[in-house]
């Protein structure tokens, strides 16, 4: 897991002779702004009463998980669910064209399906109102388009295979509706999941704020969807010696795992954060330097294509750096014995991703355990034998033999 930072997006640290110029926009949002969704407290019973009167359109949970992603600015500059033509330029081109003619990476389409019966209600509106799967008014979406979901086209070009068993296109697309209906949201009120989670939820402008008040002058992310393993503390610790060794005066890691939907045999979402508030509690990570919070995205399992919205994302919450390993976003073919894509590809792809060239991108090489220092340390080629792969599936099954054999 040795660190490797592509030169040519380096971002030097800032240097004067008098006290330097730190604040939490080390990164320009795409866009310029982070989009706010979330209606003031003084609008919000005035929109409600209208919305009641609206054709209504009701959402899934993970549904729920986008206008959550949407509404704080994660997808910035995306004010809704996509229209057809920011649909196909997502799906076709993985970016966005400004008004000014830049570009900022979109490389997953964010839409919201609805089936023949919710069409027909809506008729000639030009506004509709969003409802929970609990009933709840969520969301007003204004200006509506609705248009063909080709289901087919959009799990090829996204996965870039249609074989049978992807996890979101079975629980998301498969059972979705023939159109799709896109629009500028207006969200009644902040989403909570009421779980005990919801303090680690932490969004894109307070992450900014939290960046100020740390004095942060540089920010590193770094993604999970499943517990911490010694082998990432060593790579997070290296990174910021690293990135200190080269003239930052106080890098800050952001450990950001992926909170929405995931498949079944991944770690659960509770049992997660209890293990990273423990890594944190004993020192594993230095608090001061660390913070942990909820990325509210469900995850796709698409990876080249999916790890550059993982990396966008956290430009818009304000990091500078991404943290990219093995295989990132990726899982094992559905009916194969083997990798569903090139485990080198991830971090190909966000080096050369449109949109994507202000992010410094932080490849690292594996690490294993080293049976003869008895610890998770950097692999060395010259004595392969020495090293343990610690894969997945041994930190979910092989592990707590190892614990009880003392090793």
């Amino acid at each position: 897991m040795s660190v490797t930072i592509k030169p040519r997006r380096m971002q030097a640290p800032v240097q004067s002779s008098s006290t330097p110029v730190i604040k939490s926009s080390l990164i320009e949002p795409d866009g310029g702004v982070v989009v706010d969704l979330v209606l003031p407290e003084s609008e919000r019973e005035a929109k409600t009463a209208e919305a009641e009167s609206m054709p209504k359109v009701r959402l899934t949970k993970i549904d729920m998980e986008w206008v959550h992603v949407i509404s704080e600015g994660w997808a910035s500059p995306l004010k809704g669910f996509m229209r057809e033509d920011e649909y196909l330029q997502s799906l076709h081109f993985n970016s966005l064209r400004m008004k000014d003619g830049s570009i900022v990476n979109m490389s997953l389409p964010i839409v919201l399906a609805i089936d023949d019966e919710t069409k027909e209600g809506i008729g000639s509106s030009s506004d509709v109102g969003l409802v929970g799967p609990d009933g709840d008014l969520i969301a007003i979406l204004r200006s509506i388009q609705i248009y063909k979901h080709n289901k087919e086209e959009r799990i090829a070009r996204t996965w870039g295979t249609s074989a049978p068993g992807l996890p979101y296109v079975e629980e998301v697309v498969t059972p979705a509706g023939n159109w799709l209906i896109g629009g500028d949201l207006e969200v009644l009120k902040p989403i909570k999941y009421n779980d005990g989670l919801d303090h680690y939820r932490i969004s894109p402008k307070q992450l900014r704020k939290e960046f100020d008040k740390r004095k942060a002058d540089a920010v590193f992310a770094f993604q999970l969807r499943n517990p911490v393993h010694n082998g990432h503390a060593l790579l997070m610790n290296d990174t910021r010696r690293r990135l200190l060794e080269m003239g930052f005066r106080n890098p800050i890691l952001l450990l950001h795992p992926l909170g929405g939907f995931t498949k079944a045999d991944d770690v659960p979402l509770n049992v997660r954060m209890e293990q990273h508030s423990k890594v944190l509690e004993d020192g594993v990570l230095d608090p001061e330097t660390t913070i942990v919070a909820i990325f509210p995205s469900p995850m796709h399992y698409a990876g080249p294509t999916e790890v550059q919205w993982h990396a966008k994302a956290r430009i818009n919450a304000g990091a500078n750096f991404y943290i990219v390993g093995r295989d990132p976003a990726g899982m094992g073919h559905p009916t194969e014995k083997r990798d569903l894509y090139d485990p080198d590809h991830g971090k190909k792809v966000l080096s050369m991703a449109p949109g994507l060239e202000k992010l410094n991108i932080l490849p690292f090489h594996v690490a294993a355990y080293d049976t003869v220092a008895k610890k998770m340390a950097f692999f060395d080629p010259s004595r392969a034998k020495d090293f343990l792969f610690i894969s997945g599936t041994k930190v979910l099954l092989q592990m707590r033999t190892y614990a009880r054999n003392g090793e």
